[in-house]
């Protein structure tokens, strides 16, 4: 399965990995039936839902709890765990120990803080050393925050590297720690994203955003995965508040996407026994 998972970034096509962002087993399941092969976690939208504060190390159980139930989904699982819920590298290894273990084949690790500011290169880097010799096989996504946090090129050159001094300076310690993979949330312009691939040895992830280059004209810049991030979560969001609304004013309840019943929605949850409540990890 991990193997599997780690070759959708390769394709012989040339077609990238859209990889679509759930936050609970109905979100999942629902893209499933859409013939999504992957798909990944949102932190956003796992904390919101618990009623957490994404990005601070919060969601440690509620991640490992939605893990058991999507990690043996019909699709492959990517989980989404900030910055491994920890600063102590053996801690964020026994996390991702913890999600081979119910079926998740990837991880995504982030470097950016809460306050703003970003996780030290080694200390990040030191990670993703651990995740690697702890599960060998699990696809460590690496993800800087240096366009998040300002333009990626923080140590004072600008634009003359091209796509970042900064994003590259760590994302070349984040490669050599053993990362599958890179995440630049953020990076929207075309010419520094053709810079980046150029640059880096393993697959290149761009968060989608609507503002910002299609997914062919990702995949023509060489962009191997692109990520949805929070979008389905917050556009969702978006639509319970519209539909609200209308009913509240009397208007008709009328929209692009189809609504579904209560049956097909029901229809996402297999039969049998559910995973029992405070499971020991």
């Amino acid at each position: 399965m991990a193997s599997t998972f780690a070759a959708l970034h390769h394709p012989d096509a040339g077609a990238p990995l859209l990889l679509p962002n759930a936050w609970d087993h109905a979100s999942a399941a629902a893209l499933a039936a859409q013939g999504f092969a992957a798909i990944g976690t949102t932190s956003l939208g796992v904390a919101a839902a618990a009623g957490l504060r994404d990005g601070s190390a919060a969601t440690r159980d509620a991640s490992l709890a939605l893990a058991l139930v999507l990690g043996q989904g019909p699709f492959l699982l990517s989980v989404d765990a900030e910055g491994g819920f920890s600063d102590d590298p053996a801690e964020v290894a026994e996390v991702a120990r913890e999600l081979a273990a119910v079926g998740a084949v990837g991880i995504n690790l982030e470097d950016g803080r809460p306050d703003g500011t970003l996780t030290a290169v080694e200390l990040h880097a030191a990670k993703i050393s651990a995740v690697k010799d702890a599960v060998p096989g699990l696809f460590v996504n690496a993800r800087t925050d240096t366009h998040w946090l300002g333009d990626g090129n923080g140590d004072g050159h600008g634009g003359g590297c091209g796509c970042g001094c900064e994003t590259i300076r760590r994302l070349d310690a984040y490669q050599l720690a053993g990362a599958d993979g890179v995440f630049v949330p953020g990076l929207g312009d075309p010419a520094r994203i053709a810079a980046l691939v150029k640059a880096l040895d393993v697959p290149l992830n761009i968060l989608y955003s609507p503002t910002g280059p299609t997914v062919p004209e990702l995949a023509e810049l060489g962009v191997r995965r692109i990520s949805l991030g929070s979008l389905l979560y917050r556009r969702a969001l978006g639509a319970v508040l519209e539909t609200a609304a209308l009913v509240r004013a009397g208007l008709p309840v009328e929209g692009a996407a189809p609504t579904p019943t209560y049956g097909e929605v029901q229809a996402l949850v297999p039969p049998g026994p559910t995973p029992s409540e405070g499971a020991s990890w």
